[in-house]
């Protein structure tokens, strides 16, 4: 049984000299496996309930006033209750059609610039999928690893489908290769898997060369033309 989502959104016009309008998200899915619950402004969330760890997440920064209030994650149990009946009033009514499916598109990048020895992250960015769940898994050198790893909440975007990161802390090592392997069964393969090597860019020592000789070399001629000067003055 897939995650089945419900979504609130307000749209609020603020009236000045022009119209500006805010959307006011508040997501919430289920399914046998899963759960969601976040609330979003304008594409950002600033809240999710941490259902593994039995917790609420404020995701916002402290300058950006984040939002918050006392049993929100509570509420957000509840409202589970509430998704799987609804989930299983949909199925039963709807007698389960067709799901429109939409594959995942994968991207891999690491999170700072690459530093041998010096701890970073990968970042495994899944986009354009529906409908969730989606499963991804990681590889260093094609042995699978998992320590390090975690997985972000879905974000949902305005054309109803969603996406969600992957990231994986790691050390770089000159020629380690890693691998992002993600899972939908809208993929033709049922799987789609992009790889990052380490790749530091030594900086090229031929320019600096090249300046070194041809400044010894303007060196070398100013001196004897200043000899054969003296020399000559000597003569005359």
């Amino acid at each position: 049984m897939d995650l089945y989502g419900v979504l609130l959104m307000l749209a609020v016009i603020v009236s000045t000299e022009t119209q500006v309008v805010h959307r006011d998200v508040n997501y919430m899915g289920c399914s046998d496996t899963e759960k969601e619950y976040l609330y979003g402004f304008d594409g950002e969330e600033l809240y999710h309930s941490d259902f593994i760890r039995k917790e609420g997440v404020v995701t916002a920064p402290d300058f950006a006033d984040p939002v918050g209030f006392e049993g929100w994650y509570e509420g957000g149990v509840s409202d589970q209750e509430i998704c799987k009946q609804n989930l299983a009033m949909y199925i039963k009514v709807y007698k389960s059609p067709d799901e429109r499916l939409a594959p995942p598109d994968a991207s891999i990048y690491s999170k700072e610039d690459v530093v041998l020895g010096a701890e970073n992250s990968l970042i495994c960015h899944v986009t354009g999928l529906f409908p969730p769940p989606v499963n991804v898994s990681w590889t260093k050198n094609n042995q699978i690893v998992t320590e390090g790893m975690s997985l972000s909440q879905y974000r949902r975007n305005n054309d109803g489908k969603f996406n969600i990161f992957s990231s994986l802390k790691f050390t770089p090592a000159e020629g380690d290769i890693y691998s992002c392997t993600v899972f939908h069964k809208a993929l033709a393969s049922r799987s789609e898997t992009k790889t990052w090597e380490v790749d530091v860019a030594v900086p090229s020592v031929g320019p600096a060369v090249f300046c070194g000789v041809g400044l010894t070399l303007g060196l070398l001629g100013v001196a004897a033309g200043t000899f054969f000067l003296i020399k000559g003055n000597n003569c005359n």
